[in-house]
C-alpha cells in the first residue's frame, strides 16, 4: 500500500469510528435524558423509546455496509429536528442536553457523509 491509500484507509476507519461513537452517544443520551436526566414526567417517560430505532442501523455501521451508512445520514435529521426544537423548548437541563443531541446529530452525519465519500473515492478492501 502507498502513502495516499494509507492516508484513505485511516480516514475511512476515523469516520466509520465516529460514526459508531455519535450514534452510540445518541442511544445513551436518549435513554439517559429520557429516564432520569430532564424526563418529561417524573421517574421516566415513555419517550425513551425513541431510541430504538437508533439501534436499527449499528449492526449496519458495525458491518460497515455502505448502504446503512447513506440512510442513517438521512434518518439523523429527524433527532437533529427533536433537538433543535426541544433546545428553545425546554428548560434547563433538558435544553442543553437538547443542544448535545444536535451536535452528535451534526457529528454522526457528516461522518457518514465523508465516509461514504471517500470509500467511493478510494475502494478499499476491508479485512
Amino acid at each position: 500500500m502507498n502513502k495516499e491509500q494509507n492516508s484513505a484507509s485511516a480516514q475511512v476507519r476515523g469516520t466509520r469510528v465516529l460514526a459508531v461513537g455519535s450514534l452510540l452517544g445518541l442511544i445513551v443520551l436518549g435513554l439517559a435524558w429520557e429516564l432520569w436526566l430532564a424526563p418529561i414526567r417524573p421517574g421516566g417517560s415513555w419517550l425513551a423509546l425513541k431510541v430504538l430505532p437508533l439501534c436499527l442501523p449499528l449492526a449496519g455501521l458495525l458491518k460497515n455496509r455502505m448502504y446503512t451508512y447513506r440512510w442513517v445520514s438521512l434518518m439523523v435529521w429527524l433527532y437533529f429536528t427533536e433537538g433543535a426544537v426541544r433546545a428553545y423548548s425546554d428548560k434547563a437541563p433538558g435544553n442543553c442536553l437538547a443542544l448535545v443531541e444536535v451536535a452528535l446529530c451534526l457529528s454522526l452525519f457528516a461522518a457518514c457523509a465523508l465516509h461514504v465519500r471517500w470509500r467511493l473515492k478510494n475502494p478499499i478492501k476491508e479485512g
